[in-house]
Parts: C-alpha cells; sequence; structure tokens
C-alpha cells in the first residue's frame, strides 16, 4: 500500500485526527484538501458541494475546504485518506491508474468520441464501477468533474497530425498509458513535473506538452508556446474520492446526503468548465498563440491499435466494450 512514511506526514495526520467528527451541535465536518487555486472551476464546484451538502442535511454535515495544496500535493493527500487522516479530495484519473487498471481507460486515446457520450459512461453504470474499484486501497469515488480533453501545445512546431510529433521531446503525466500513447503518436515522452514545465518550454528543454486548455493559461504556458493543436486525443475527468475510513463511519443517511451533493456539484462544475475553456482559448489568442483544429481522423487511426491492444487484454476486455457500446442520449 503507497502511504507516505515521513515525520512531516505523521505531525499533519495527527493534526488532522479529528477531520471527520461532531461538533456540540452534532454537525458532522469533513475536511477536505485539492491541489487548485481558488479561482479554478473545481474548487469553485467544491464550494457548491459544500452549499447542498449543508441544504440537503438541513446543517447536519459539512466540509471544510483546503485549496492550493494547503496540506499537500495530490499524492500526499491520497495517501493521507488511505490513512484515514484526511476525508476527501480531488485527483486526477491518471493519478488513480497505480491504484486500480479501470481507471486506465480514461488514458486511452480517442476510446470516447464525443464530450457526451463521454458523460453518459460517467454517469452510468460503467463510470460507478470504476468508482468504486479503489476501495481495496481504503478510497472510493464519490463522483466525476470535468477536466476537458487533453490536446497537444508546442514551442516552435505546430502539431497538424501525428506525423508532426515525430522527433518532438512531449511533457506527458506520469503515467504509463500516457507514454504509451506518445510513442503510439511517433514523440518522445519527456518527464517534467508540473511546476517545471514553464521554465523546460522556455528553454527547450521539451518541444511542448499535452492538456487542456485552462491548465495551459493558468500555468501561463501561453506565454511560452505559439501552437495549440484542438485534436482532444483524451479525456481524464477529476475525480472527488473519499477516505473508506470516513465512508464506514457515515450513516446511511449521511452517505445519501454526500452522494447527492456531489452528483449535483458535478453538474454545476462541468458548467463553469464549459466557460473556462471558451475564456482560455480567447486568452491564448490575445497573446499570440495559434490555435489550430487539425483533422482527427489521422490521429484516431494512429490510436486504433492501441485501443485493440488493451481490448485484448482480459483485464480490459469488457470495459471497453461497454464504454464503446454507450451512446450519448438524445437532447
Amino acid at each position: 500500500m503507497k502511504i507516505l512514511k515521513n515525520g512531516l506526514l505523521f505531525l499533519m495526520c495527527i493534526s488532522l485526527s479529528f477531520s471527520c467528527k461532531e461538533g456540540a451541535k452534532d454537525v458532522r465536518v469533513l475536511k477536505l484538501a485539492h491541489g487548485l487555486p481558488p479561482s479554478h472551476s473545481v474548487h469553485l464546484g467544491l464550494i457548491y458541494m459544500n452549499e447542498r451538502l449543508k441544504e440537503l442535511s438541513e446543517g447536519k454535515m459539512s466540509m471544510d475546504i483546503y485549496s492550493s495544496a494547503q496540506l499537500g500535493a495530490e499524492n500526499q493527500c491520497i495517501e493521507l485518506l488511505q490513512i484515514g487522516s484526511l476525508d476527501i479530495t480531488k485527483v486526477s484519473s491518471a493519478a488513480l491508474e497505480g491504484f486500480a487498471d479501470p481507471f486506465k481507460v480514461f488514458g486511452i486515446p480517442y476510446l470516447f468520441h464525443s464530450r457526451n457520450q463521454f458523460f453518459e459512461v460517467l454517469d452510468g453504470p460503467v463510470g460507478k464501477r470504476i468508482l468504486e474499484s479503489t476501495e481495496p486501497y481504503w478510497f472510493r469515488g464519490l463522483a466525476y468533474f470535468d477536466s476537458g480533453a487533453r490536446s497537444f501545445y508546442t514551442v516552435n512546431k505546430p502539431v497538424c497530425t501525428p506525423e508532426d510529433l515525430k522527433g518532438l521531446k512531449i511533457r506527458v503525466q506520469k503515467s504509463p498509458i500516457a507514454v504509451e500513447m506518445m510513442k503510439t503518436f511517433g514523440g518522445s515522452a519527456t518527464p517534467v513535473d508540473w511546476g517545471e514545465l514553464y521554465t523546460a518550454l522556455q528553454s527547450n528543454v521539451v518541444d511542448g506538452a499535452e492538456n487542456n486548455t485552462p491548465s495551459v493559461t493558468t500555468a501561463f504556458h501561453h506565454e511560452v508556446v505559439k501552437y495549440y493543436s484542438v485534436n482532444e486525443h483524451t479525456m481524464c475527468p477529476d475525480v472527488i474520492i473519499i477516505s473508506l475510513a470516513t465512508w464506514q463511519k457515515l450513516t446511511e443517511q449521511e452517505r445519501d446526503w454526500l452522494r447527492q451533493a456531489a452528483d449535483d456539484a458535478a453538474v454545476y462544475q462541468r458548467k463553469l468548465w464549459a466557460e473556462q475553456e471558451k475564456q482560455s482559448l480567447k486568452e491564448m489568442e490575445e497573446h499570440g498563440v495559434e490555435i489550430i483544429y487539425p483533422d482527427k481522423q489521422p490521429f484516431m487511426d494512429a490510436a486504433a491499435p492501441m485501443i485493440e491492444r488493451f481490448k485484448n487484454n482480459p483485464v480490459f476486455h469488457d470495459l471497453i466494450d461497454q464504454i464503446q457500446n454507450t451512446h450519448e442520449k438524445d437532447n
């Protein structure tokens, strides 16, 4: 089990040891921590979740929310959840690949053919199955927040086809699936910490990266890159997860309140995200970044063998089959 064993974390654990408690007025207060800034749609969605939780419970439940990695980075928050010293956190689905195989499907390029189909999967039985797959690791999923689609952005050379990636060093997430994706497209996956990526792009340590549009602008990468290619190769959601130790302490009524609040917040956050994407694209253009809308078919053709390799794996076959057979509903 992945548990950080150092003195600093131990002290944090002690300070958080009463994170799920009932106060003088029998109010259960849960501690939630994440790494994004207060202006981000995820943080605003979590504030809305807290508001809904207080409404649904008539004041009997609430959350204390800590943003901007105040209680640690993503991996540290997961570790705090595992030992029951933090109640809830938000992580990228990529961070959960090392715990439960089902989360790896989000890193497979072009497995989802539209955003609507993507949301149908997340909000249906397949999404629920994936959320529950981490229980052996002492946490479970509550809901999915939108994190958009990931696309390539580069410093000196536009990416219009997979061939354009050959010879380019592209920063990807620390995920074996992301590394395999870059090999599939012909690029060179280069590990760089997110906090060091601005300098790496500026100094040409890497030729580009891949991410959603708000991440590019909030990290100011649009100041040093020239091209953003909207090829939308993967859709990796953010995931709200809860400590299993906390979950087991909750009554069925409290679980219902929390699930409903999380579901309502997901709907709210997805609307905020859509607006944030539009604003980020506009901000890029204002800084002189060329927005490219390449033909996606060559990228999809290049990704097809990777999809088949995973589908031929018994671990993923049924899951991928269910995803591919999920169709978006008519409006």
